[in-house]
């Protein structure tokens, strides 16, 4: 069994498992019966791909009680193949940082991101860096709105030379569910939209990673001006 996450003591804190079963209608109202329960709480869930006839689930989950009960309970549904319990992705990738927006700038955020994101991962944190460059109005929004869908993102930067229109209600909606959102100073209303308003890209990457990480003294709440 791997090394699971844990409160301080040996209370489980939150546990990561990959549950093979047989394909069809209904199989994940089993396992999540199995797991409401043993009062599992499940703080995130997703399908895999799988070989052909297996579908293989992942769940992370707060559970009060030993793993190995869960597994117990798990392997007594017929249509359960495996169960195998893994390090929860929060433990080993962390929070992340998305970057989106011209190719070019993107690159240059991302050098600053994982420069600064290293320092702190030597350090104990957990961060990690996703980039997609994007050009266009409605795909650029979309993807910010689909920011605050992914599972652990905690923050946003736009790297562009103009975004406005549909990305700026975008960003406001994502900011109003939590999401840091951090622009380049470029044209446009983004700008406007965003917590924070850099220059320079490679700051902008810095910055960002330094308003995320536990290991940091940054706060974003507490600047006197939102545009460097």
């Amino acid at each position: 069994m791997a090394d699971l996450d844990r409160h301080e003591g040996s209370q489980l804190e939150k546990i990561g498992v990959v549950v093979s079963v047989d394909p069809g209608p209904g199989m994940l109202h089993q396992l999540t019966g199995v797991i409401a329960r043993l009062e599992g709480d499940i703080t995130s869930v997703a399908i895999m791909e799988s070989p052909a006839q297996t579908t293989r689930i992942y769940f992370e989950i707060d559970l009060p009680t030993e793993a190995a009960e869960l597994e117990r309970e798990l392997r007594s549904l017929g249509v359960v193949q495996n169960v195998e319990f893994v390090n929860s992705l929060k433990k080993i990738f962390g929070k992340r940082i998305i970057i989106m927006g011209g190719g070019a700038q993107v690159g240059q955020v991302a050098i600053g991101a994982i420069s600064e994101a290293d320092r702190h991962n030597i350090r104990g944190e957990h961060i990690s860096i996703d980039t997609i460059p994007l050009v266009g109005e409605q795909p650029l929004a979309d993807a910010v709105r689909a920011v605050a869908r992914l599972p652990r993102a905690k923050a946003l930067v736009l790297a562009g030379a103009l975004m406005g229109g549909d990305i700026e209600n975008a960003v406001r909606e994502v900011r109003e569910d939590g999401l840091l959102v951090i622009s380049l100073n470029m044209a446009g209303s983004v700008p406007d939209a965003a917590d924070l308003v850099v220059s320079d890209p490679v700051q902008a990457g810095v910055m960002a990673v330094m308003a995320v990480a536990d290991t940091a003294k940054f706060n974003v709440e507490r600047l006197r001006r939102r545009v460097f």
